[in-house]
This record gives C-alpha cells, structure tokens and sequence, in this order.
C-alpha cells in the first residue's frame, strides 16, 4: 500500500504512524518473497518434458442404481386403494390413469427338495412268469444313471457343492455347517469323497483338455505352493506333512477358446514342464524361473518370453522400501509406456500384421531406450539393493523380454497365467491344504473345468451341472469333444441352464 505523503502528514500522527508500520512491513515482505523466489529457481533443476497423452473423450454413465435384469422372473403384488375411496364426491366412479411400479429384489435361501424315483414292480400272478420265460418273471424300469451310483447326489447337488468350494472358495467343513442349518445332514468327508469321485468321471475332459494346450500359438505357465497331508499314504511314502508340494498351471489352446489345465505335483522341478510341453513348437511365456529355460532348450522348439509384470514388480519393491524413490519410480514409469502402447493398439482391434508393424514400430524405440537406461544404472547402483536387484533382472531377462514384439498372440506379461492360479491361491487361504494326494489330484480337475468354462464365458454352475448330467450317458470317449467350450454357445448354454433354473 502506498499514500500520498502530504495527505499523510495531515493524518493523526497515531494514524500516521500505524500506516507507516504497515508500508514497512509491506516492502519487508516483498523483498523476502523475491529472495526466496530468486532462491528457489537458482537451485531448481529444470524439469524434464512430461509425455502427454491424449485421451479419448468418453460418455458418462447415468447416475443411479441399474436396473434389475429383465431374465430376473417378477412376482407382481397390487396394492390398491379402498373400493369406498374409488368414488368421486360428484358420484361418479374414479377412472384409473395409470400406475406407479417400484421394484425391490426378494431372495429366498437355496431352494432345495428330494427327487423320490419310484420304479413300480409288475408280475403275472397266473402263470408266475412261465408264460414267458426269455424276460423276468418281475419287471421294473432300470434305475436312472447316476454321476455317482448309489449316492443321494444329483448334477445340481454336485454342481452347487463344487462352486461353493473352488469358485467361491467355501471349505467343506463350512458347507456343512451351512446345510445343518437348513436340516440337511451332509458330512464334510461325504463332500470330499463325491468330488474324488467325481473328477475321476470326468477325466476324459481332462485328457482331451492336455490335447488342447498345444493347440495354438502360445502356452502361459506358473506354479504356486500347496500343502498336502501325504505322510504314511501309498503316492507318496517318504514324504512328511509339512513338506512342500506345488499347483502347476498351464494355459494354452486356441486364442479365442483358451483351455486351463491344473497339475499337482509334489517338486516343482522340470518333469510336469517337461511332459506338458513335449514335442511343442511355440511360444512359451512365463516368469524368470530357471526350469524354464532348461525345458525349452531341451526342447528346441520352444521359443520362452517374458514377463514384464515380474520387472515391474521389482522395481515397485525398491520404489515403496526407501523414501528416496526416484529411480524405482523411473523404471516403473518407463515399463508403462509399453504398456500403455499395447493398450492403445488392443483397442483399435487391427489387423494382425498391421497390429505387429505399429508395435514393434513404438515399441522398440522405448525398449531401446529403457536398456540404455538399465546399463547406465547398473554401473552405479548396488548389485544386492532392491534396485540393483530390479536392474539386474531385468538386464538378465532382456532377451526374453522383448519377444512379445514377434507374435500378436503375445502381451508383454504373463498375467494370463497369473490371473487364472489366483482363484486357487484366494481358496488355500480359506481351506489351507489337501487331505491327500488324490484330493489335490481332483482339485485340479475341477479347478481345470471350472476356471476353463470361466475363460470361455461358461457359468461355471451351468457348465458343471451340463457335465454331471451328461456324463453317465457317454458310452464312448469321443463323445466328450461336444463337452469343449469351442464346441458350446456360451451365451445359449447359460441362458438354457438359468431358464431351467427359475
């Protein structure tokens, strides 16, 4: 602020003097704030050009709760006024001009009840049978086939009890605790027993899905630990409880009807890679793991990619361990720009041979660009810190990392794999471990099944309930190719399996 100083002199001198103090104060200030300012952009580093990205403008959606499917069956319950106040005071009848309908959603607890098969007996009380003796002297209709014979189990039964454990992850001791309430008594071994059995009805699914996996371009693998109570039993006599066994996962098969197969084996060494992948030619993509590498050398034909997600990961570690986060922060930042790539060009849905000439057109300048980068880190950083750890990985896998540029079937990670061991990995929490090796054996046929159906656009319910209803009818394995998903409508299939259902 400033006043002319005539028209100040005439001012109180108390006046006079607080205004003064405030012009003091005023220049005081502004002199410090240049300092400052003058300080700060001496000692600032001039930033580098930050990537713009242009992003698509897009449509929001409307606001509110989505209604409730029209496949959703609807129970409509009328709520209408007197008949004494459906008259007017002039004395004519009211009129009705419309309505006003509000829907709330209704849920009644699994709807269950008991199939009674009643097979009459006939008999000829006159001659007993000698009339005609080439057929029985007693007649009944044969007993209806069963997934599994002699049990209280029907398709839906089966269906119901394995979602609830490998899709929803609901051990068996809690589902029969959930069925006590309702004044079902099923035994938790009962559950056990009837999921042995019924992966073994449909091994030649399994057998047809290892036929499948090296059926198209790429096959992604992982393995993740697993308990399994195995001392003292047959399979596997030398071996304690606490040892530890592993899940193997292959995925492979058609790019447009992928198929997951599950693989319990007690090491996690190179004999289940070995035999899953013999005599396939193709790409293989999985994380660093050295079994690997030994299996497509010995191979020949398998060409290993890489898996950025796993570089990532590495640098996000040494990103959130220290405070001074900058070059974690860096790779990261620079592993996305392919990722951000890759993207962009999935979602134009090119054709294939245009969609592997752009990318590996702005790909490869942003690889080459990020091995500069990692070569000039790794002459500074220290090898045992979780940065030097980051940068060399990914120098150790750089060969491997950008192959994913030679096929369009291939992404820069094999979060494929990963993506489909979770659901297995989200279950152990809950039921910890296997009782036995032929438990851990029929947890991956159906872990199989169901994740495969899941891939597929199959509820896995409907898929299973399918399976369980056809199965006892198969007279022949090749009858079974019509149980593939490439051989299901998956959106006439769920829609028949929920009408029959309502």
């Amino acid at each position: 602020m400033a006043l002319d100083r005539n028209r100040l002199k005439a001012l109180d001198p108390e006046v006079r003097s607080y205004i003064e103090s405030l012009e003091n104060r005023d220049r005081h200030w502004e002199t410090r704030y240049g300092q400052l300012v003058e300080e700060a952009e001496q000692g600032a580093e001039v930033p580098e050009p930050t990537e713009t990205v242009s992003v698509e403008t897009h449509q929001r959606k409307k606001a509110g709760r989505k209604p409730i499917d029209e496949k959703v069956p609807r129970v409509e319950i009328l709520h209408d006024i007197k008949e004494a106040d459906k008259r007017c005071a002039c004395g004519h009848e009211l009129v009705r001009i419309g309505e006003e309908v509000s829907e709330r959603l209704q849920v009644i607890p699994e709807r269950m009840y008991v199939e009674r098969h009643i097979r009459p007996k006939y008999a000829c009380k006159h001659c007993e049978g000698s009339g005609d003796e080439e057929r029985p002297a007693v007649r009944i209709a044969p007993v209806p086939p069963s997934v599994i014979p002699g049990s209280i189990v029907t398709p839906g039964l089966l269906a119901f009890i394995l979602v609830n454990k490998f899709v929803d992850h609901l051990p068996f001791y809690r589902q029969e605790a959930r069925f006590e309430r309702i004044g079902i008594h099923i035994s938790r071994q009962d559950m056990s027993n009837w999921a042995i059995a019924s992966a073994a009805r449909i091994e030649p699914l399994i057998q047809l899905y290892r036929l499948r996996i090296q059926g198209g371009p790429v096959v992604h693998m992982d393995e993740t630990p697993v308990q399994v109570l195995s001392a003292g039993l047959p399979q596997e006599p030398d071996r304690s409880d606490t040892a530890r066994s592993y899940m193997w996962l292959a995925r492979g098969g058609p790019p447009e009807s992928p198929v997951l197969l599950y693989h319990y084996e007690p090491s996690r060494g190179r004999r289940y890679p070995a035999e899953i992948l013999s005599g396939y030619r193709g790409y293989l993509q999985a994380d660093g793991y050295e079994v690997y590498d030994r299996v497509a050398e010995a191979e020949g034909g398998v060409t290993l990619v890489g898996c950025w997600a796993h570089a990532r990961r590495k640098f996000h570690e040494a990103a959130t361990a220290s405070k001074k986060a900058g070059a974690g922060r860096e790779g990261i930042e620079r592993i996305r720009k392919l990722y951000r790539i890759e993207e962009e060009l999935r979602s134009k849905e090119l054709p294939s041979e245009t969609f592997l000439e752009q990318r590996r057109k702005l790909a490869e300048p942003v690889l080459e660009d990020l091995n500069r980068w990692l070569t000039a880190k790794s002459e500074k950083v220290v090898p045992s810190s979780l940065l030097g750890k980051a940068v060399g990985y990914t120098l150790s896998q750089r060969h491997k990392l950008v192959r994913y540029l030679e096929h369009p079937a291939l992404t820069p990670d094999n979060n494929a794999a990963e993506n489909a061991i979770r659901p297995f990995v989200l279950g152990r929490k809950n039921w910890l471990f296997s009782g036995s090796p032929r438990g851990a054996d029929a947890s991956c046929a159906l872990y199989s099944v169901i994740e495969t159906a899941k891939a597929n656009g199959l509820n896995p319910f409907a898929y299973l309930h399918l399976l369980f209803e056809q199965a006892p009818l198969i007279r022949h394995e090749t009858e079974w190719e019509a149980f593939l998903p490439e051989n299901l409508d998956a959106e006439e299939a769920n829609n028949r399996f929920l009408a029959a259902v309502r």
